[in-house]
């Protein structure tokens, strides 16, 4: 399987790899730093730089055949199995996603502690994320509140700790998962991510190293999307 170089330090922006496979347009390889659309977060952009040749990777996700990470890209006629080639990150695009990555943990942890709410379904993009959380009554006072108190966790500028824990320990911390009727990967480690005093999820993404990174969290609109689906849009600033 790939080793995914992210996991372990999500600002590295680029890495040499070798190519171990292609299909078509798909472009397999022995690491990366391309994070693959995963845990409701878009996946990462850039280029594999093939000798003197950069390609474009519009797409990264879990191939359904193989379960490892397709790259794929616009042509991969410059790509040979066997070859060493360089991959370079949208770093602008990774950064926004780690942003609001990690402001979207911050939320779902004031939604826990406060309401026993866990999310029910969610997306991040570049330009903005949405969760959805399981309240029974819709109330924009609810997000409201929560995303000021989220916006004074954040300007703590408190460290974002990773690490992995065996699965079995991991699973005894209360809240480590708050996806509802989603459970982590069956492995033998989990990956930790960890804001001190504020939140500890079982998480495979991209993350920034400090609350203070995130910036301003903005509420842009609150919906009600059915029984156990209140929904939160939101976006960082600057």
């Amino acid at each position: 399987m790939t080793e995914l170089v992210y996991q372990y330090d999500s600002y590295i922006k680029e890495c040499d790899a070798v190519v171990e496979a292609v299909q078509g347009n798909k472009v397999f390889l022995d690491r990366t730093v391309f994070h693959p659309r995963s845990g409701g977060v878009e996946n990462d952009t850039g280029f594999i730089i093939a000798g003197d040749v950069r390609v474009r990777v519009l797409n990264v996700y879990y191939d359904k055949e193989t379960g490892d990470v397709a790259h794929e890209v616009d042509d991969a006629s410059s790509i040979t199995i066997g070859s060493r080639v360089k991959l370079l990150l949208d770093w602008d695009r990774r950064y926004r996603l780690m942003r609001l990555h990690t402001a979207a943990h911050v939320l779902s942890a004031v939604m826990y502690m406060d309401h026993g709410a866990l999310i029910t379904g969610g997306n991040i993009t570049p330009e903005y994320g949405y969760d959805d959380y399981s309240l029974q009554t819709f109330s924009s006072g609810v997000f409201e509140e929560a995303v000021r108190k989220a916006n004074e966790i954040v300007a703590r500028n408190i460290e974002v700790k990773v690490y992995w824990l065996p699965r079995e320990e991991a699973m005894r911390i209360p809240g480590v998962v708050k996806l509802a009727g989603r459970m982590p990967p069956n492995v033998e480690k989990l990956r930790i991510v960890e804001i001190p005093g504020v939140d500890i999820q079982a998480d495979g993404g991209p993350h920034v190293r400090h609350t203070s990174e995130i910036g301003v969290i903005k509420l842009l609109r609150t919906e009600n999307k059915g029984k156990n689906k209140k929904r939160l849009y939101f976006s960082v600033e600057p």
